[in-house]
């Protein structure tokens, strides 16, 4: 009944269109997708235009997925600053990053996999065509891989670096410092922007592709996607700076701050494994 008394603790929704908003985007999305890849070559296009319809079509959905995110999360923040995030509603918050963290490290398990299962046995006999493809040592003979001690050390220092950056913000904000929330989150946004720049010049000059290439392909899907990965958390944080602006965050109230530190901090411990299992052991003497 309207205007009851609330007698617990919970948040009921009001009705929302973002689920199937949200659902709606993700499959024109991935129809875009598999239409582009379908007719990627070029060879099998019943008329000319087709592949960029592909990439169109894409683009709306990714733009419907995007749109339902920023309006979701708006009134999410809108109903945390009207007092509808009680402390069980903060709680269950909390399970639910937790669990989309395990989720992507799942992705990232993948990755790893896909990657050491070709690097640890590159003359495989069993699975087809990969003596062919890696000449029984890793990585191949004809791949020049990156030194790891140049970009991806430089890299790898700016991540960790920016670790401590966001550490300061949320400490500060703990101690109600607002300068120092301040100036630890646009350090933070700051550093991620460089990593982001550093990768793409690396990216320039690799020697080696993604297409065609047993070491390319898990090494561009591995450190491309931790890539994205960077981007949506300087997102992410980019936001929390602008609302920290607003005084929206309080020592005892910043969930959606808390989250975006969580995120980073998994940025940056999965990037370790990656420069050290990629990078350094992918690169040295011994893998031969």
């Amino acid at each position: 009944m309207a205007g009851a008394a609330k007698h617990h603790d919970y948040h009921i929704l009001e009705p929302s269109p973002w689920p199937i908003m949200g659902s709606l985007g993700a499959f024109v999305m991935m129809f875009g997708a598999v239409a582009f890849m379908r007719w990627h070559s070029g060879s099998e296009l019943p008329f000319a235009g087709m592949n960029i319809a592909g990439w169109g079509i894409f683009a709306v959905g990714a733009s419907l997925v995007i749109a339902t995110m920023a309006l979701w999360w708006t009134d999410t923040t809108r109903e945390s600053l009207r007092g509808d995030h009680t402390p069980v509603v903060k709680l269950h918050l909390r399970y639910g990053m937790i669990l989309f963290i395990a989720s992507e490290v799942m992705f990232f398990v993948a990755w790893f996999w896909a990657y050491f299962d070709a690097a640890l046995f590159p003359g495989d006999a069993t699975t087809f065509g990969r003596l062919d493809v890696t000449g029984g040592q890793w990585p191949p003979e004809s791949i020049h891989t990156f030194d790891p001690w140049h970009l991806p050390l430089f890299n790898t220092m700016i991540l960790l670096l920016s670790g401590t950056t966001v550490t300061w913000a949320h400490h500060a904000l703990l101690e109600n410092d607002r300068e120092g929330l301040k100036w630890g989150l646009i350090c933070t946004v700051l550093l991620g922007m460089l990593f982001s720049t550093v990768q793409i010049y690396e990216y320039s000059h690799a020697s080696f592709s993604f297409a065609g290439s047993i070491y390319g392909g898990p090494f561009f899907m591995a450190t491309g996607f931790h890539g994205f990965h960077v981007f949506v958390g300087t997102v992410f944080l980019a936001v929390c700076l602008a609302r920290a602006l607003a005084g929206q965050f309080t020592p005892k109230s910043h969930f959606g701050f808390e989250a975006a530190a969580w995120y980073w901090h998994f940025v940056d411990v999965v990037w370790l494994f990656l420069f050290l299992c990629i990078y350094v052991w992918g690169a040295s003497e011994l893998v031969h």
